[in-house]
């Protein structure tokens, strides 16, 4: 009974020390804001990383979320005979929930584990200690960008991400199911308030801070709880920000929609 309660204390500790390190960590990104260097092209850098380089498997994720979503919700409003309201039920799925959350865990996938990797080998390869010595700030030469380009880069993702599919939602809708256009778009421009915009934008801007924070926190303390750092520590540590950052994304999703609904 001793041991278990001694396990189960140490694994609090444990937890609650964590907690703290992620808290300090994200203290020290965000104070890197104000700090030099500049971070003008450091950030245009990651934009272009986070951005740019994902307009294709968004683009990709979306047409074919907002033709399944037409599909499903056709079959299911068909039976009450409201299929007139089929573009406003694919616009606001996609508007609150599924482009906000969709656009975070492909970027998460794409872009969070290369950079939880990225910085997770300069750890090992001591290019972090490195700047240390050169009295460099790591947290603002290296991870404040990736902050900055995140929160510049999703929210305008997860627009895109929205247009496409209520796009792709249009042409199964009216070519493939024969709605009437007129309606599709009525229904879509009188249900779509300011309201489910703005909830789309505060889960993109939080989704933003969340994969960035723990792809980063990850990879900067790669190898840290095994007490050894190598390649295989950094492949655990990209493979648990990858699952932390998916599962922070879909627990603040409904938080943040039982706040805003």
């Amino acid at each position: 009974m001793t041991r278990l309660v001694r396990y189960l204390g140490a694994l609090v500790l444990d937890q609650l020390e964590s907690l703290g390190r992620m808290g300090v960590f994200l203290y020290m990104v965000v104070r890197g804001i104000a700090r030099p260097p500049g971070k003008y092209w450091f950030t245009v850098k990651q934009i272009q990383f986070i951005g740019t380089k994902s307009f294709f498997v968004i683009g990709f994720t979306a047409t074919f979320t907002g033709m399944v979503l037409s599909l499903q919700g056709y079959y299911t409003l068909s039976k009450f005979g409201s299929e007139g309201l089929l573009g406003s039920a694919v616009a606001l799925s996609l508007i609150r929930e599924l482009g906000p959350v969709l656009t975070a865990l492909m970027v998460t996938g794409r872009a969070g584990s290369a950079m939880c990797a990225e910085i997770g080998i300069m750890r090992i390869e001591e290019q972090i200690d490195a700047l240390e010595c050169m009295a460099i700030d790591p947290f603002s030469y290296l991870i404040t960008p990736k902050l900055i380009a995140g929160l510049i880069a999703l929210p305008l993702l997860t627009a895109y991400c929205d247009v496409v599919g209520i796009f792709g939602g249009y042409l199964v809708s009216v070519q493939l199911l024969g709605v009437s256009a007129g309606s599709f778009m009525d229904g879509l421009t009188s249900s779509v308030v300011w309201e489910d915009v703005y909830m789309g934008i505060v889960k993109s801007f939080s989704f933003a801070v969340l994969m960035i924070w723990i792809c980063s926190y990850k990879g900067y303390y790669a190898g840290l709880d095994q007490g050894s750092f190598g390649p295989e520590e950094v492949s655990q540590a990209t493979t648990q920000a990858v699952v932390y950052a998916s599962i922070s994304v879909l627990m603040s999703d409904y938080v943040i929609t039982s706040i805003l609904l």
